[in-house]
């Protein structure tokens, strides 16, 4: 599973109230943007950041007057900068984006009141999104998970006006769950152009696909156990699919 390439740029800088020890100014100076301070092992004091789209640490020694930046372990092996980082930045940024994909134009595959969420942006040309669809039958007919499809359209250049075409439909997750079952033969009838409407849940669906740092379909999105945001792109394996959707 990957790491989620998330958008950091709505977390807050440090306060300008706190004066920031000399070699951290320096680094700050390379583009890092410091986000909060925290008490680090060793009598150390460590920094937060973000550069680009990445969590960073930095450790300053007592006397204040150097910086490491990297990750910190313990004797036991464990990466606490890591703990950190994931913690402060890339699990609200990852509710955050939950929140953004439920208020998104989605299509229900399953019972609206299963307890397993799963949320797949799926172009309908993809060969991939067919199998994840069809991986997914026990779980969805049994009522344990919704499926929550936002369409986007990447693959090939009459892709838009067909996930339109589905968003148009009487009965688009009817319309879907057939198309989705007949392997992509159902006949459908696709317009020359493309309604502002739904061009525009399009480009919104691709919008946030790309926040989420996916660049291919299936692009997979469920909560752990943790409340954390986990990402799958591709076809999943056993293994992701059992971590997804549930023994």
């Amino acid at each position: 599973m990957r790491k989620l390439a998330l958008v950091l740029s709505l977390l807050p800088a440090l306060a300008a109230a706190e004066e920031l020890p000399a070699p951290v100014k320096a680094i700050e100076k390379q583009g890092i943007t410091i986000i909060k301070s925290f008490d680090a092992p060793g009598g150390m004091k460590g920094y937060l950041g973000k550069y680009q789209d990445m969590g960073v640490t930095i450790y300053v020694t007592p006397d204040g007057k150097q910086a490491i930046s990297g990750y910190m372990y313990d004797d036991k092996g464990t990466n606490l900068s890591e703990q950190l980082i994931q913690k402060e930045i890339y699990a609200p940024q990852g509710r955050e984006l939950w929140k953004q994909m439920e208020n998104a134009h989605w299509i229900l595959d399953g019972k609206k009141d299963a307890p397993r969420v799963i949320y797949v942006f799926a172009d309908p040309f993809c060969p991939y999104c067919k199998q994840f669809w069809q991986q997914a039958r026990p779980w969805v007919e049994s009522g344990k998970v919704q499926l929550r499809t936002l369409m986007v359209g990447v693959i090939k250049p009459e892709s838009p006006a067909t996930a339109a075409t589905i968003l148009t439909s009487k009965d688009p997750a009817k319309t879907w769950h057939d198309y989705e079952q007949s392997n992509g033969k159902l006949a459908l009838d696709v317009p020359g152009s493309i309604q502002p409407e739904q061009q525009n849940i399009l480009a919104q669906n691709q919008k946030l696909m790309d926040a989420l740092g996916a660049n291919a379909t299936p692009a997979i999105y469920y909560m752990n156990d943790e409340n954390q945001l986990q990402q799958v792109v591709g076809l999943p394996d056993e293994t992701q699919l059992k971590a997804m959707m549930g023994n």
